[in-house]
């Protein structure tokens, strides 16, 4: 992924709307990433995944109820404090 400083962004932002219509773009301040802007198309698509990931988890949850397979909430978060897999 191709990176540039806030301030170069800044000044060649026409250029760089035209870049991320190819590829993500990283966006530095400082030295450090703090930003990657891309385009509507991607983060369209970024989105219908997590939205897809979401709705799986969400049947796979229900699945899980309807089972009995709970937990409770007590023992879960110990369990996660404690660094098991759950």
């Amino acid at each position: 992924m191709k990176s540039l400083n806030a301030n170069e962004v800044k000044t060649q932002f026409g250029d760089v709307l035209l870049q991320v219509q190819r590829e993500p773009l990283q966006i530095n301040r400082n030295g450090k990433p703090v930003a990657v802007m891309l385009s509507m198309e991607d983060y369209q698509m970024m989105d219908e995944i997590k939205l897809r990931i979401l709705k799986e988890k969400i049947a796979r949850a229900e699945a899980d109820i309807a089972r009995g397979d709970v937990m409770d909430g007590d023992e879960f978060f110990a369990q996660l404090m404690q660094g098991r897999q759950i």
